[in-house]
């Protein structure tokens, strides 16, 4: 994280000095931009960088989801399991992603190619079952669309 304060400096200049805490955000969206992840000892770093409690900062990685403290697959599968998703197959769509790639929510292959994460909500319920491929979404999702995505990602 060290290479990124001359980054926070200049951000930090666009914040009022009692408005510090404000900076966890931003910042925490950089390092993970930078690593792929928050690590611990990223949590250590922007704690005494910015003078705030780690418990906040540990409080913004647990609300927000899209933090990530570990390190992703090259292809990150987030399956939304919100009620429209659901209503529409999102429960099979994701016993099909498991099965097809041998890993649960939660984990990535051992090949280090595919991690399969459920998320509450990715806004796109009139097209659900969706499934978020990195940043880009796959809309409408079935086993068939499941099986070519996959075949698309694997080569």
């Amino acid at each position: 994280m060290k290479h990124l304060i001359p980054e926070f400096d200049t951000m930090r200049r666009r914040y009022p000095a009692e408005a510090t805490s404000s900076m966890v955000l931003p910042c925490l969206h950089r390092i993970q931009d930078d690593r792929g992840f928050v690590a611990d000892s990223d949590i250590a770093e922007l704690t005494a960088y910015l003078g705030v409690p780690r418990i906040q900062i540990e409080e913004v990685l647990a609300h927000y989801t899209q933090f990530r403290r570990a390190p992703i697959g090259r292809w990150h599968l987030q399956a939304c399991r919100n009620i429209a998703c659901s209503m529409r197959g999102a429960e099979g769509a994701i016993d099909h992603l498991s099965r097809k790639l041998g890993i649960q929510p939660g984990q990535t292959t051992a090949d280090g190619r595919f991690t399969l994460s459920t998320v509450e909500c990715l806004g796109s319920c009139g097209t659900a079952p969706v499934v978020m491929v990195n940043e880009a979404y796959r809309e409408n999702m079935s086993a068939a669309k499941i099986d070519a995505l996959i075949a698309e990602l694997s080569k």
